[in-house]
């Protein structure tokens, strides 16, 4: 008997291995037999329903019409049945105070399924219903009417005849439709549903109409199929709507809705176009998961908090136009096939789109929105696995001719990359921690000893693998994630090229936004004028050496000292418009301004200098031409040529424009560009005034080299011949 068995079992093996099961026709023919299973239901009959009816059982503490597992024939050759069915539900459901619900679960209807003639039927006008609503749908009844009052004397006035009066149909218990299966059309429209409609599991085989509907309760619709169209359009769910896996194969339309709380829509499948347009969102919109094959439609959509589009496919065009959100979008691992379009959207403060992870899945994708705007609502977290996406969104932007966008996303990258090079300079390397270092990182004694024998398995090559760990969790990695790197730990040589890039990055980045911000730059430059412009003035005219000491006057202290607020002012109101940290910005300025100019000018006074020509300026003018003056290759000190230097004379101090040559050069001297010729005497010069004017013609050159790749990347034309191939 056993070699009997064992013979059986290899066989079955061997005819499974020769034969590999189709998994989808397997799907399509358990769901057949499923539906065949069901056509084998008993028919309900007249006797059978009025049994039921006069029998009613309890469900949820609810008395309960139960029509489960039946066949209900409602089509037009079965008229006599369907008159009865309607009026004897409608009779029985509505006849008395007691609320009673109707369970049509794991039935198969046939025909047009009128579920309006089912509630309690009433013109919308009247109070003989509100003590039935609660407060809320109480004051959105009152809306509704004056809604339509409105709609009504504008239909009077334009055409001269009054719309028919509206009525509505109210189910006052719960409505199961779980696993029901609807051959022919439904209708609910201008229903309200004062408790739950469950209908999970159900399947629409002709559209269905739910337009104008009010679900006080939950409407549950997990796992449904609507396989014609599907009619949402003005409906209000006041509480928990799920719409989990729902799969709509010719579209649904969720016009003008409005979500009260959560709207649950996460792996629905929308073969036809999703029509989301002027829906109101007062809670989450989570579409996490879902598939877009057609257009999906979201124009002029109110988000009061978050949307949440993870993993979600647009096969086609995403359209999010004059949309308004007030709290973040959700885009992390999303595709987009065709075109994502945010033109005219608004956002709040606190309104951003993540996009970690979102891929181009063809060479038409595209992210549309205003110009200068939408960039910086775009959003990444870390840099690491998030390279090519940047680089995506960039040419995206540059082939839009939206320059401002595409040097707002490399802004971003190149504050991912600073934080990241910040990471590996100071952040702790998981893979030479000591016991110790993982314990003040907050890990437990299982974590640590766990990480302690993986590093001597293994080098981690990103931080993410330590989620391969059984003791780390997601939160424990989340914890982790901004205090430790992983990687090849650095040799001192690596340490100093990393220092050094992180600093020239840092300085790209609070100087210039990263090439991206012009003003920014024009304010660092008016700071450096006036301040350096000031600094030559004060080494000029103040000279209190013997025997001849030298003090400027009140009057010309008070105009260089005005300029030097107003021009200063106007550097410093720049930075902080343009810059979003302009207080580390004029920072970096302090130190690159500050200390060695200082500590020229201690030594200066300090030595008490005894040369020749001392009452005269430092400072030269070229006397045989005035003109404004591009002079890029040209250096700070007069040529020795003596025919060249016979042209250059000292500047006039006694002048009351005097402290315009100082500014002048300091100008000069910076972008090379000037009213005059203005440079420094190469006779009887003290070389720590030599040295303070060299060390700001230095700075001109970096200023000159940020300045002009700044303008590379902000003038349009000129971007667009540099960057795009």
């Amino acid at each position: 008997m056993f070699k009997k068995l064992t013979i059986a079992l290899l066989l079955s093996v061997f005819v499974v291995i020769l034969c590999p099961i189709n998994l989808p026709t397997l799907a399509a023919s358990l769901s057949d037999n499923q539906w065949s299973n069901h056509s084998e239901l008993p028919i309900l009959t007249v006797e059978r329903l009025a049994e039921r009816v006069e029998s009613p059982g309890i469900s949820d503490g609810i008395p309960t019409i139960d029509l489960r597992e039946f066949i209900v024939d409602l089509t037009p050759e079965n008229r006599e049945f369907r008159d009865r069915f309607y009026q004897t539900l409608q009779t029985e459901l509505n006849r008395s105070s007691a609320a009673v619900a109707l369970d049509l679960s794991h039935s198969i209807i046939k025909g047009e399924f009128f579920g309006t003639e089912l509630g309690l039927r009433a013109p919308l006008y009247g109070d003989a219903l509100l003590p039935l609503f609660p407060p809320q749908e109480r004051e959105q009844l009152q809306r509704d009417r004056s809604r339509l009052l409105r709609l009504s004397q504008l239909s009077r006035s334009l055409v001269g005849v009054a719309p028919e009066s509206v009525q509505i149909a109210v189910f006052k218990a719960p409505v199961k439709l779980v696993q029901t299966r609807f051959i022919g059309s439904v209708h609910f429209n201008n229903t309200f549903f004062l408790d739950r409609l469950e209908a999970m599991g159900a399947t629409f085989e002709k559209n269905a109409d739910f337009s104008e509907a009010r679900f006080s309760q939950s409407a549950l619709f997990y796992s449904s199929i609507f396989a014609d169209s599907a009619e949402f359009r003005g409906s209000i769910f006041f509480e928990k709507s799920g719409f989990n896996r729902v799969l709509f194969q010719q579209g649904v339309n969720f016009q003008k809705s409005r979500f009260k709380t959560t709207g649950n829509f996460n792996q629905v499948n929308v073969s036809g176009t999703g029509n989301f347009s002027r829906t109101l969102w007062e809670n989450n919109a989570d579409f996490s998961g879902s598939q877009w094959q057609d257009r999906a439609l979201f124009s002029r959509a109110k988000f009061t908090e978050s949307l949440f589009l993870t993993e979600t496919t647009f096969e086609k065009l995403a359209s999010f136009r004059e949309a308004r959100f007030s709290k973040p979008v959700n885009l992390r691992g999303a595709r987009i096939r065709d075109r994502l379009a945010l033109s005219d959207a608004t956002f709040s403060r606190n309104a951003w789109i993540e996009v970690a992870g979102l891929s181009f899945e063809s060479d038409t994708s595209e992210i549309t929105g205003d110009p200068g705007q939408i960039g910086k609502k775009l959003s990444v977290t870390t840099l690491q696995g998030n390279e090519t996406l940047l680089r995506q969104l960039v040419r995206n932007f540059r082939e839009q001719e939206q320059i401002a966008d595409a040097n707002q996303i490399e802004y971003m990258r190149e504050k991912l990359r600073q934080k990241d090079l910040l990471q590996r300079i100071f952040g702790v390397n998981i893979n030479r921690a000591s016991i110790k270092t993982l314990r003040k990182l907050g890990l437990s004694p299982p974590q640590i000893k766990a990480i302690a024998n993986a590093q001597q398995e293994r080098l981690f090559g990103t931080l993410s693998e330590l989620l391969t760990i059984e003791e780390i969790d997601l939160a424990t990695y989340i914890k982790l994630r901004d205090r430790a790197i992983a990687g090849e730990p650095l040799s001192l040589a690596g340490w100093l090229r990393t220092t050094i890039r992180w600093l020239g990055v840092s300085l790209l980045l609070l100087l210039s936004c990263y090439g991206s911000s012009f003003w920014l730059v024009f304010g660092v430059g008016m700071m450096a004028i006036s301040y350096f412009g000031l600094l030559f003035w004060f080494v000029d005219r103040y000279r209190p050496f013997q025997p001849q000491p030298q003090i400027p006057t009140v009057f010309e202290t008070a105009w260089i000292l005005g300029i030097f607020s107003f021009l200063s002012s106007a550097g410093i109101l720049a930075i902080f418009r343009t810059s979003d940290r302009p207080g580390l910005t004029l920072a970096c300025l302090v130190i690159l301004f500050l200390p060695i100019p200082a500590l020229l000018l201690w030594f200066f006074y300090r030595q008490s200098p005894h040369i020749d020509s001392l009452e005269i300026s430092y400072f030269v003018e070229d006397g045989g031409i005035r003109q404004l003056r591009l002079a890029i290759g040209r250096l700070p000190i007069i040529p020795r040529f003596a025919f060249f230097r016979d042209r250059y004379l000292p500047i006039l101090s006694e002048r009351r424009w005097n402290w315009l040559n100082y500014y002048d050069f300091s100008l000069n001297n910076l972008l090379k560009f000037g009213f005059n010729d203005i440079r420094v005497r190469d006779k009887n010069l003290p070389g720590l005034i030599s040295t303070l004017v060299w060390y700001q013609w230095s700075l001109g050159i970096l200023y000159l080299t940020l300045l002009l790749w700044t303008l590379s990347r902000t003038i349009p034309g000129l971007n667009l011949l540099i960057y795009l191939k």
